[in-house]
Parts: C-alpha cells; structure tokens; sequence
C-alpha cells in the first residue's frame, strides 16, 4: 500500500474497533435486541474485550487492558472500571478473580492476585434492603481499596471495600479482609499476624 492510499485510513481507537466489530455482527442477527444508549455502549466494550481477550496469552491479555511492564492477567478474570484501576509493574492476576475498581483501586508492584480472588470497592445490598435496586441507584457506596507492592493474596479470599493492605503481606486462601492489614503481616482467614515478616524471616523461609 502506497502512502496516499494509506493516508485515507483513519485510526481508530481500541473502543471504537470493537464497537464497529459489534455492529457488523448486529447486522447478522438484526432482531436482536440492542440498545445504543451510552451506558450499554460502554459495557459492551468491555465484554468484547473480554471475548477478544480469550484468545490471548496472559502477557497479551494484560497489553490489551494497558497494564503495565510485566503484568500478566488469567482467563476468566474481570476488572469493573478499568479505568479507575491504578496498579504497578510485575503483577499477575489469576483465572476468575475480580478486580472492582468502580470505587478507585489502587495495587503495587510484585502483587499476586490469586484464583477467585474478589477485591471489592463498592457495596450495593442497601440498594435491595430499601427496594431501590435501580441502575446508578444512590445507595450504592464506593470506597477506594488499596493493595500494596509485594502482596500475595491467595484465592478464593475476599477483600471488602475501604480496605488498606500495606507492603510484602500473604494473605492465605479463604480468607476475608474486612479491616486494614499493616505491612509484613501473615492473614489467615479473619486472623493477622501483624509485622511478623521480618527481613530475617523472610530470609529463612526463601531457604526451605
């Protein structure tokens, strides 16, 4: 292709790819029932990309959602709001876990997300109790979550909105994180072993 032929092509951003790909798929089925209002617009590009994103590696999965330098993301995991997700270099995320960031989520360098693991920025059953379960209903509450750098969080665990986890914790599996972890600490279901991470200890526990 010459540059003059090229230079009428426009480019198009990720978005709007997948937005055309859907309308032509439309087109196939045109009985189906669609409905082109912004809100729907901007789910639908995160299901395709979530479709597309099937068939890719981890590596390439975490490209296609912008993350950064050496980030990995499983099949089946699920980030709400992408863009309101901070998180750092080298992080892996597992087959599907949950990444709430409608509320502000913030997550360090060197974490692990674990298999199943739901990290929640938003609560919405006040919605249910006061029959107002509407969408954009004002008695969902949003509360920023952060995780730091080096965090291993093995699934299934939960982690609930407002939450602070500070640097280099292991969280063990099946465990809730309702209230905030200090750094260095060892979470085993409810329970925190706080600051018990110690260099020296850490040392130890590379050498078994």
């Amino acid at each position: 292709m010459n540059k003059d032929n090229s230079a009428n092509f426009k480019k198009i951003t990720q978005d709007e790819f997948l937005l055309a790909l859907f309308s032509k798929l439309q087109e196939l089925v045109p009985d189906l029932s669609v409905k082109n209002n912004a809100r729907n617009s901007g789910l639908r590009v995160d299901i395709l990309r979530r479709l597309l994103g099937q068939c890719l590696t981890d590596d390439e999965r975490a490209e296609l959602y912008n993350l950064p330098k050496g980030c990995r993301i499983r099949e089946g995991a699920k980030i709400i709001s992408p863009e309101n997700l901070k998180i750092g270099e080298h992080c892996w995320i597992g087959e599907n876990a949950i990444l709430d960031a409608s509320g502000g989520l913030e997550i360090g360098s060197h974490t692990s997300i674990g298999l199943s693991v739901y990290i929640w920025t938003h609560s919405s059953h006040m919605t249910n109790l006061l029959m107002c379960n509407e969408i954009k209903s004002k008695m969902i509450k949003r509360l920023k979550t952060k995780v730091g750098s080096g965090v291993f969080i093995g699934g299934p665990s939960v982690i609930l909105p407002g939450v602070t986890i500070g640097d280099q914790v292991l969280i063990k599996p099946f465990s809730k994180i309702s209230r905030d972890v200090p750094s260095r600490s060892i979470v085993d279901g409810v329970d925190i072993k706080e600051g018990v991470l110690s260099d020296k200890f850490l040392m130890k526990m590379s050498r078994r």
